[in-house]
């Protein structure tokens, strides 16, 4: 318990640290070597980073430490087990969504009532950002799971899987911030209803969530002044 209350003020800082690994480690490490070796590694630290950033909420906490539990059993059976594939990849698209799911919502909730906004507050601010858009994958790859075809120019799941699961994640992630290139397109009605929900995501995040902190931060600095 000591050794979490000493890393308690760093949570942010680390599950900051564990989420670019998930996302851009693949710049520094090959490709399918990071997919296949290092990947699973940082899934498993960020778990335990949420977790870190729940353990001042005991039901929460029990419930992360259950989703890390199972997340060691995915990567042990489906690594060394012959089984049926499909059935793994339910398991684990149910795990971290319901991971993020709980991890941004308790993001926002300490960067909302924090009284004094300092860098772990901004790091948290971009964590849940990040956040918000790894849920948006998760919602975009039910939609395609359930209706295939749902969106235009995705890589064939068949033929490549990392792949099919990258593209979604850039999309989730190019709606998200509003971008929108076009070389991905929503399709079915599910899918374009599932894009409208990322967006308002993304705009509800900046317009209030980030004007909250910033308002805070302003009327700290004039306290200061």
């Amino acid at each position: 318990m000591k050794r979490i209350e000493y890393l308690y003020p760093y949570r942010f800082t680390i599950f900051f640290i564990s989420l670019l690994f998930i996302l851009f480690g693949d710049l520094l490490i090959p490709f399918y070597t990071f997919i296949t070796y290092i990947a699973p590694i940082f899934f498993i630290v960020n778990i335990l980073a949420g977790t870190l950033l729940i353990s001042k909420k005991k039901k929460l906490h029990r419930i992360f430490i259950g989703l890390f539990l199972l997340t060691i059993l995915y990567i042990l059976f489906s690594s060394y087990l012959v089984t049926d594939e499909e059935v793994y990849r339910y398991i684990r698209f149910a795990i971290l969504f319901s991971f993020y799911c709980f991890v941004t919502y308790e993001i926002i909730s300490q960067v909302w009532q924090s009284s004094k906004v300092d860098r772990g507050v901004i790091l948290g601010l971009i964590c849940g950002y990040i956040c918000l858009g790894l849920v948006g994958f998760f919602i975009c790859l039910a939609v395609e799971e359930s209706e295939p075809g749902s969106f235009y120019g995705l890589a064939s799941f068949e033929s490549d899987p990392e792949a099919y699961k990258n593209s979604l994640q850039y999309y989730s992630f190019v709606t998200l911030l509003t971008i929108g290139y076009g070389d991905i397109l929503p399709i079915s009605q599910l899918a374009r209803k599932a894009s409208v929900l990322i967006g308002l995501l993304g705009q509800f995040y900046l317009v209030i969530v980030t004007a909250v902190v910033i308002e805070k931060y302003i009327r700290d600095n004039r306290k200061g002044n």
